[in-house]
């Protein structure tokens, strides 16, 4: 037996309107359904400022119900300044788009109505981040862009040399351009010289960055530097997880900061069967390789903290993975450490536990007197 067809019915039938908007580069599809859940209208609009306000200012009051993209940002605030609800859905978590054999434009703006019609929770919503936020991770994740070119050049260079029965020593990428130079083949000047001039470039406009972002921290974010007291984690760091998370009350427990960022191992239990799998990496991909980055620094160069010891316990009770399980441990541990110092405002201490004479400084105050930082005197906010 068929399924019924759906009626077409006019714009002007009364009741709540639910609305699912696919957006396209150039082109959107949307999906018009009562409150009955007819569809009354479906059809495509260009993804301009201008169509899209002219298209939805004519519908009442309604809940839109659209996917995150890179037009969804000023595509919602369009739609909220229209009347209208925008419930921002999360691709990841919704499987039935992203699943689906017969997957195109129209079929998803219609499988988005009706989700958000059925349960606006089945979308999994989320919240786009303030322009301020959006600015200063603008700023990160160019600088991380010139790393990452960097890295692909250097790359290169040693992969042009290696043929030729010489091998570039280890060096840090800003020293690169400048010591392998001499170390060049002269066979090889011409196709490597140039791209030595480019990564030293990068490597100048690498240290713009950096100064530019100690600024912002310094200046705008003073906040960074109860984060910074971590040793490990710079200002870039501090940046990127205070404007990730937007809101640091958002949290009802520090706890959660690190399953938002996809530190949480995945589960899939059926029955007895209960395998341990890796973490689900739903968060930002760019806060937790910063994060991963700053825990490999704790447990290989840092100076010793209960962070460092609990980290190398969990790795030398060995099993499979060892190293990799003990750094995800350690980001995961972390990321809770530095939302709770953020939260609270707390002078943060390496070795708690330690005993100290009563007449000297804590570990934590050494920590902040040799960064020039003064501990606050009452925690920022005592409702965490």
């Amino acid at each position: 037996m068929k399924p019924p067809i759906e009626k077409q019915k006019t714009l002007h039938s009364s009741g709540n309107l639910t609305i699912g908007l696919d957006l396209g580069d150039k082109k959107s599809h949307y999906c018009v359904l009562d409150k009955d859940g007819m569809v009354m209208e479906e059809s495509s609009i260009p993804t301009d400022p201008a169509s899209m306000e002219k298209h939805f200012r004519k519908y009442p009051s309604s809940l839109v119900a659209l996917e995150v993209s890179t037009h969804s940002r000023w595509v919602s605030q369009l739609l909220q300044r229209c009347g209208h609800e925008a419930l921002v859905a999360n691709p990841n978590k919704v499987k039935l788009i992203s699943k689906n054999n017969r997957k195109n434009d129209r079929t998803d703006a219609r499988t988005l109505a009706r989700l958000a019609r059925a349960d606006r929770e089945l979308l999994h919503p989320i919240q786009h981040r303030s322009e301020e936020a959006q600015a200063v991770l603008a700023l990160l994740r160019a600088r991380e862009t010139l790393v990452a070119a960097r890295t692909q050049m250097i790359n290169c260079v040693r992969g042009l040399v290696k043929p030729t029965g010489h091998r570039l020593p280890h060096c840090t990428p800003p020293a690169f351009a400048k010591r392998m130079a001499p170390l060049i083949p002269h066979a090889l000047h011409g196709a490597t010289m140039r791209v030595l001039d480019q990564i030293k470039m990068l490597t100048e406009t690498i240290r713009e960055y950096d100064k530019s972002i100690e600024a912002l921290a310094r200046e705008q974010h003073p906040e960074s530097r109860l984060l910074t007291q971590v040793t490990g984690v710079g200002s870039l760091t501090a940046l990127a997880f205070m404007m990730t998370l937007g809101d640091k009350h958002r949290f009802a427990r520090s706890r959660q900061v690190g399953c938002y960022i996809g530190l949480k191992p995945k589960q899939r239990q059926s029955g007895d069967k209960d395998p341990q799998l890796g973490i689900g990496k739903d968060g930002d991909n760019y806060l937790r390789k910063l994060l991963v980055q700053c825990s490999h620094y704790i447990l290989n160069r840092a100076p010793d903290s209960d962070l460092k010891r609990w980290g190398l316990a969990l790795r030398a009770r060995g099993g499979k993975n060892g190293r990799k399980r003990s750094v995800i441990a350690v980001s995961r541990k972390l990321a809770v450490l530095l939302h709770r110092l953020w939260v609270t405002g707390e002078v943060y201490e390496p070795l708690r536990h330690k005993p100290t004479h009563p007449t000297t400084a804590t570990a934590g105050e050494k920590t902040l007197a040799a960064k020039n930082i003064q501990a606050p005197p009452t925690p920022l906010a005592a409702t965490a």
